[in-house]
């Protein structure tokens, strides 16, 4: 008897001690907290989703591409309608634009991102019933580098070989197109070298800004060109290292690139008439529909088929000058007589209309009413820096050819 109820005694107490250590363990755990917010879910990563790239086409609208890739009108056009509210200019969509749709895994579209270019961004994402759009806008890092190089067969190749852009033979051609010919005096051997910006987003070049600094030397004869913008003005031009502008009144040449086939003389075997006669002027080869430039200020005096020189321009220009230019397939919108022309407008296309054996252009210059060499004749020399603006331009030049041939060093 007494047995049981010690066993029974022994047993309550246990009961008793458990209760308590539940009771505590519940004041532990069970004491409120601060509060945890549950994980947002994200919609647009919780579920699979499908992005595709897509195709930017020559002469397409936004609405037009994305109406194709799948969105409906009404998407398609309130997407375009909140890009542009943002500053989109869209406009200019251009085949290179980066334009993306992502879709949900109901294929909706979620998302539509549009580049324009590696400076400026827009992501389009949806909302109930509308669409948010925001603007990104990346600061490019610019970075001043020298490059060089030397001609084996082509400028273009040189530049490609120093692994850089076919965009640097153009800029530098342009600073020097009134100094040198690069169609007919680029040779084997000639050496370059330039000072120029680059522009990076991120660590990834995108384009290049200004050349500050750029030679070239040819035949033992060594063309520098340093850009400069005079006090108060934005505007960058080069000079030589005396200060002298490099924008002569005439171009060297009407086209970009070409070859010689036939120079200036008084005695050459004509190819289609016979026998020998003069030749006062220059024939550049290129392929039909190659732009021809007007190489000065002039006002058209002549437009038109003319006999055996096929469609003809002839410019009357300052100082008694006025260019000639044969043998083209069609002329320039608005070229016509009287019409008012600036150095590098295009003219025409090159072409082999009249007595022509092949697509050339028959370019000739006159002074005074008398026809001379293009290749020889000493242009107007453009205007020099004076005053403040070229004490200051002197010492920049130095600078500027100094870091280029500690860099480059020829």
């Amino acid at each position: 008897m007494i047995d049981g109820m010690r066993t029974r005694l022994v047993a309550l107490t246990l009961v008793a001690v458990g209760l308590v250590a539940l009771a505590t363990v519940g004041l532990i755990y069970l004491r409120p907290g601060p509060p945890v917010e549950p994980p947002a879910l994200d919609f647009r990563t919780s579920f699979p989703t499908t992005t595709r790239r897509i195709e930017i086409k020559p002469g397409d609208s936004l609405v037009a591409a994305l109406t194709r890739e799948g969105l409906d009108a009404r998407a398609a056009g309130e997407v375009a309608e909140r890009l542009a509210r943002k500053g989109a200019e869209l406009r200019k969509l251009r085949p290179r634009d980066a334009l993306v749709v992502t879709w949900n895994f109901r294929q909706e579209p979620i998302v539509v991102r549009y580049a324009p270019s590696s400076w400026v961004s827009f992501i389009a994402s949806a909302r109930p019933g509308s669409w948010e759009v925001t603007r990104a806008e990346t600061e490019p890092r610019v970075r001043v580098e020298a490059v060089s190089g030397e001609v084996t067969r082509s400028l273009f190749e040189a530049i490609e070989a120093a692994g850089e852009s076919p965009q640097l033979v153009l800029a530098m051609v342009d600073i020097f197109s009134s100094d040198f010919d690069f169609t007919a005096d680029t040779r084997r051997g000639d050496r370059f070298r330039l000072l120029v910006e680059k522009r990076y987003a991120g660590d990834s070049f995108v384009n290049y800004g200004r050349i500050l600094a750029a030679q070239y030397v040819s035949g033992g004869q060594t063309l520098s060109g340093v850009g400069f913008a005079r006090a108060g003005d934005t505007r960058w031009a080069f000079y030589d290292r005396e200060g002298r502008s490099l924008k002569k009144s005439f171009l060297k040449s009407p086209l970009e690139f070409s070859r010689i086939t036939s120079g200036f003389t008084y005695a050459r075997p004509h190819p289609i008439l016979g026998g020998v006669r003069p030749h006062l002027a220059i024939d550049y080869a290129a392929p039909t529909g190659t732009p021809v430039r007007a190489v000065a200020d002039a006002v058209v005096i002549a437009a038109g088929v003319d006999g055996g020189n096929g469609i003809s321009v002839t410019l009357r220009h300052r100082s008694g000058f006025a260019t000639m230019y044969n043998h083209l397939s069609k002329l320039a919108a608005g070229v016509r007589r009287g019409a008012r022309v600036s150095q590098r407008d295009v003219i025409g296309y090159v072409g082999m209309t009249g007595l022509a054996t092949g697509p050339h252009l028959d370019y000739r210059v006159s002074r005074h009413g008398q026809f001379v060499n293009p290749l020889s004749e000493k242009f107007i020399p453009g205007e020099p820096l004076a005053g403040a603006d070229r004490t200051r331009f002197l010492e920049h030049a130095r600078v500027s050819l100094d870091r280029l041939a500690a860099d480059k060093p020829f």
